[in-house]
């Protein structure tokens, strides 16, 4: 059942309370020896850090990375909590003064942004609707437009909004960026995770889905590439063209006072041209020979980074291009 966003949300859980629950859920699977990397993600970038991680096990089958996936603010608990998790995957860097707590307990601190990752749109491909602007998308949210016939003419009914989880980043960015910290309105909904955002717009003609770009950068319901092929690919120093998964229609976005509306594509995320992007850090407190340092080197570098321009968003340090398919 879906949760109504109708207040700001609040920290979802206590660090003592996300440390606590990091043995009980959301592992990718059990230790198996000493000296095994415990991640925590923000649940928005599962995909992605999937590929990592299997990449990575099967480059280095003798380490051992424990990726958990929950949301933001329990990421960043879990970290400042200095247990067993000693990496973090999340939407901004560690503040001045969460810095200077780890490191007055002697910890210390790798952070580095890892890509730049794009807010994808997405609705039922019977919609009509091509383009949205970004006040468009600030009205749908606040509940001021609650019906596809004010957008542009159409047969549709009541917009129906929905989010990968009350307390995602996802949510945060809406709000804070687009919505200005103000409430969502009752057409604002929440499913448990991204692949039920997408399933719920494949079915459902007036949904509209926000979603993070790698999962609609992907065919979810066909063949994936095998960890075999995806660690011959980040050995190579070439570039692909991406396409969006035909199940559902990604819209164009068009930013405020501009008369081009762009779809997420990476060269449009990595001119600025396409609105709805945010970055994306790894943060590591664990010192230099471990599991967890060598993976943070990993996503880091240049097979980290080949690997996040696979999935359709935007590597931090690996420069797009435009391929044409003939």
């Amino acid at each position: 059942m879906r949760t109504t966003l109708t207040t700001v949300i609040s920290r979802s859980c206590a660090a003592l309370l996300a440390v606590v629950l990091l043995a009980a859920c959301g592992g990718k699977k059990e230790p198996k020896a000493p000296g095994i990397a415990k991640i925590a993600c923000d649940e928005s970038f599962e995909y992605i850090m999937e590929q990592e991680v299997n990449v990575y096990e099967y480059i280095y089958p003798k380490e051992d990375v424990i990726a958990i996936y929950m949301p933001e603010n329990d990421a960043v608990d879990s970290i400042m909590a200095m247990g067993s998790v000693k990496g973090a995957v999340i939407t901004r860097p560690l503040t001045d003064q969460e810095v200077n707590y780890l490191r007055s307990n002697k910890k210390v601190v790798h952070q580095q942004k890892i890509a730049v990752d794009a807010l994808a749109l997405i609705v039922n491909p019977a919609n009509p609707v091509e383009i949205l602007s970004r006040k468009d998308i600030a009205e749908i949210l606040s509940g001021e437009v609650t019906r596809w016939d004010q957008v542009e003419p159409c047969k549709l009914g009541d917009i129906d909004v929905i989010f990968d989880h009350s307390g995602s980043s996802t949510v945060k960015y809406m709000r804070d960026s687009i919505m200005n910290g103000k409430p969502f309105g009752p057409n604002v909904s929440a499913v448990k995770s991204n692949p039920e955002v997408f399933k719920a717009v494949a079915a459902n003609k007036n949904a509209v889905g926000v979603i993070g770009v790698s999962w609609v950068a992907s065919d979810l319901s066909g063949r994936q590439k095998s960890v075999e092929e995806l660690a011959g690919a980040v050995e190579k120093s070439d570039t692909t063209s991406m396409d969006f998964n035909s199940d559902v229609k990604v819209l164009k976005i068009r930013g405020n006072n501009e008369v081009t509306a762009y779809k997420p594509y990476q060269a449009y995320i990595f001119d600025g041209s396409y609105p709805l992007y945010r970055s994306v850090y790894m943060v590591s407190t664990a010192p230099g020979g471990t599991v967890t340092h060598r993976f943070y080197s990993f996503v880091t570098g240049f097979q980290g980074q080949k690997l996040i321009q696979m999935t359709g968003i935007l590597p931090a340090t690996v420069r797009p291009r435009m391929v044409e398919v003939q």
